[in-house]
């Protein structure tokens, strides 16, 4: 068995992992997101590490209670952000989470300037505000003396695991984005240098090969409840592990995480950059030879729903009432679901980018809403998978995918059956995959990609939302405009 552990944005998870892909328990601990003035968004390392302690301890009584021989730890986690760190792997300055919004002046300075088409002509990577490239440059014009202090600049993953082993390093498709040439899993210098932040090459760690394995060290093996010496599998983060572990496996195939972010990927067999193209998502390398992710990750998933229905007086629970009380087309109500402050970052990158809801009347329930809203969701998880290239299935895990009437409004507005593994721990299904791969003992990803249930898509529907789709495109190219205007009058404000 493996110990597979996702440490995700506000949640942190460990499984306990058999070889069919079953979890036989697992265990969960929150961590807090500090949101402060400013639009910044960080967490603590140590309060972070500490979650992973919690889990991993209990997880792991369990496996020694039923006679189970624990193999690997394998991590994945939340990807993005800035996480600095000393040579000992301690914090310096709270992580700067991939949800932050600090760097969006600089952003937009560099939209303008030319430096984002730039980077993503020499990387494939559309930068957007909690990304390492404008986070490191705000940094050095803002808080030097952190850059000077650190050793490494990584990210969750890489920071858990020096904290476990000892180790600087960082996983590939951590590394990805937007400094990493994917093909050769090399830093472009030119990318460094179009940033501003050629300097700080030392603070980036080299990608690990594939199928490396790192050792626990002793100190970490006793927090743990672990052998020491145990090995430990260090990534993919939580997207590719995520279609990995919900059965992606074909070139074309579509993976749908229905999370905090709404994670959209396509498998693809080469990296093909359109220098022309809109400048917007990135190109992940993954542990396959000559396989690669078309990742376009909106910024906001279910917190949109969360929101809307924090509005309504409602509660999660009563959703799929909602859902049923409401048609397809929401009795006339649209929206858009860009309610990230840091605006949205796929299929394109406007760092004032701003929800809406358009077509209310009095006539108007709380039921419709809500709908509009789910609607909205699907809508922008369309735009973005046929902006990855999606031409085959499509799997979809996360806890917006454990509701059935939610999963159905995908399916319809995709029109393609979506598949929902069973297991809902699909990221740390993926790092433990990839953790059994390292081992040289391989899983039967058949076997595991065939434990879900598929929703099939209603011809009525399927026809509905394709119009619903087309307005729901013209609608964007619509409030461009005003998302401009908005964030002019901001700064004159200020």
């Amino acid at each position: 068995m493996i110990i597979g552990v996702d440490v995700g944005t506000s949640v942190t998870k460990a499984s306990l992992l058999d070889r069919d892909g079953s979890a036989l328990v697992t265990h969960s601990m929150r961590s807090t997101l500090q949101r402060l003035p400013g639009g910044r968004v960080e967490q603590d390392l140590e309060e972070v590490v500490d979650s992973v302690i919690r889990v991993v301890r209990e997880v792991a009584a369990t496996a020694e209670q039923v006679g189970g021989l624990v193999e690997a730890l394998a991590i994945t986690g939340q990807g993005d952000g800035l996480w600095l760190r000393d040579h000992q792997g301690q914090q310096v300055g709270p992580a700067i989470s991939w949800l932050d919004a600090r760097a969006s002046g600089l952003l937009d300075r560099w939209a303008e300037s030319g430096v984002q088409r730039q980077v993503h002509a020499l990387t494939g990577s559309g930068m957007f505000p909690g990304s390492a490239g404008p986070l490191l440059a705000h940094l050095a014009e803002h808080a030097p003396e952190r850059l000077a202090r650190a050793a490494v600049a990584g990210y969750c993953v890489d920071a858990i695991v020096q904290r476990f082993t000892g180790e600087i390093t960082v996983d590939a498709s951590d590394a990805s984005l937007p400094f990493l040439d994917v093909p050769t899993r090399s830093y472009s210098q030119e990318a460094l240098r179009a940033c501003g932040v050629a300097e700080y090459r030392r603070l980036l760690a080299e990608p690990a090969p594939p199928n490396k394995l790192f050792a626990l060290d002793g100190r970490s093996a006793k927090e743990l409840g672990l052998p020491a010496g145990l090995p430990v599998s260090a990534g993919p983060f939580d997207l590719p592990a995520c279609a990995f572990g919900a059965g992606v496996s074909d070139v074309g195939d579509g993976s749908l995480v229905i999370g905090t972010t709404l994670g959209c990927q396509v498998l693809r067999d080469e990296v093909d950059i359109d220098p022309h193209g809109e400048v917007a998502g990135m190109w992940l390398a993954t542990p396959l030879p000559q396989r690669y992710l078309r990742v376009m990750p909106a910024m906001v998933g279910t917190a949109n729903l969360d929101w809307v229905l924090n509005v309504v007086g409602s509660h999660v629970d009563q959703l799929e009432t909602l859902l049923d009380n409401s048609k397809p087309g929401a009795g006339g109500v649209s929206a858009l679901s860009f309610l990230s402050s840091s605006g949205e970052r796929a299929p394109f990158v406007e760092p004032h980018a701003r929800g809406q809801f358009t077509g209310l009347s009095l006539e108007t329930t709380q039921a419709d809403l809500v709908r509009a809203m789910c609607e909205a969701v699907a809508y922008a998880a369309r735009h973005n998978l046929e902006s990855a290239g999606l031409t085959g299935a499509v799997s979809a895990c996360g806890g917006g995918a454990r509701s059935a009437a939610w999963s159905q409004i995908f399916a319809d507005v995709l029109g393609r059956p979506l598949h929902v593994p069973h297991e809902e721990g699909v990221g740390a299904r993926g790092a433990a995959m990839t953790a059994w791969d390292s081992l040289g003992e391989p899983v039967d990803r058949e076997q595991w990609a065939a434990a879900r249930r598929t929703v099939v898509p209603h011809p009525s529907a399927v026809e509905f939302y394709e119009r619903g789709y087309r307005e729901y495109l013209l609608s964007i190219d619509r409030a461009r405009p005003l998302w401009g205007a908005s964030s002019r009058r901001g700064a004159e404000e200020t």
